[in-house]
Order: C-alpha cells, then sequence, then structure tokens
C-alpha cells in the first residue's frame, strides 16, 4: 500500500480526527527517517525499510479517539503516558 492510502484513510474521517492524524503523520515521519509508510491492520502505519520490513508502528481513528499502537509489548509499560488512557498494546487520546 501507498501514502495514497493512507491519504484516503485520513479523508474519510471528521475535520478534528483528520487534522490530529495529519499531524501525528508528519511527527512519525520525522521519528522514523527510512520507514516505509503503509496501511497494516487496516490502518495506517510505518514498516521497518527493505522488501521484508517489521511493522514498527500504527495508529487509527475510532468513534471517539485517535490510537497509537507501537508493534512491540514492550512498549507502552516503559512509558508515562499521563493523561491517556493505555493498553498493553497502545496509548488512547483525544484528537485535540
Amino acid at each position: 500500500m501507498s501514502a495514497a492510502a493512507v491519504d484516503a484513510y485520513i479523508a474519510a474521517r471528521p475535520p478534528a480526527f483528520a487534522r490530529a492524524l495529519t499531524d501525528l503523520r508528519h511527527r512519525l515521519m520525522a521519528l522514523l527517517p527510512g520507514h516505509i509508510e503503509c496501511m497494516s491492520y487496516a490502518m495506517p502505519g510505518f514498516r521497518q525499510p527493505g522488501p521484508h520490513g517489521k511493522m514498527v508502528i500504527g495508529y487509527a481513528a475510532f468513534t471517539h479517539h485517535l490510537g497509537l499502537y507501537p508493534h512491540s509489548g514492550s512498549v507502552i509499560p516503559t512509558l508515562d503516558c499521563r493523561p491517556f488512557k493505555t493498553s498493553k498494546s497502545g496509548v488512547l487520546f483525544p484528537p485535540d
């Protein structure tokens, strides 16, 4: 999948969510230079460079919140994500 698929995913969201997703997308691009933007698990994300690059992180919009999902179960428990809600696999936050 390409950046066009990510563009379409973001464009299909309400304006506040689309703005937040675009901001998150650009921040992740800056943090992950050389990584490949893609769609995986029905959400935008980034994978390592190379033909068999592993997924590094995904992000998504839901009805009332956004989610950020590092593809390593060991990352979230090591971070202080207050005041946002977390699970073993992700961080949930409002679009603002």
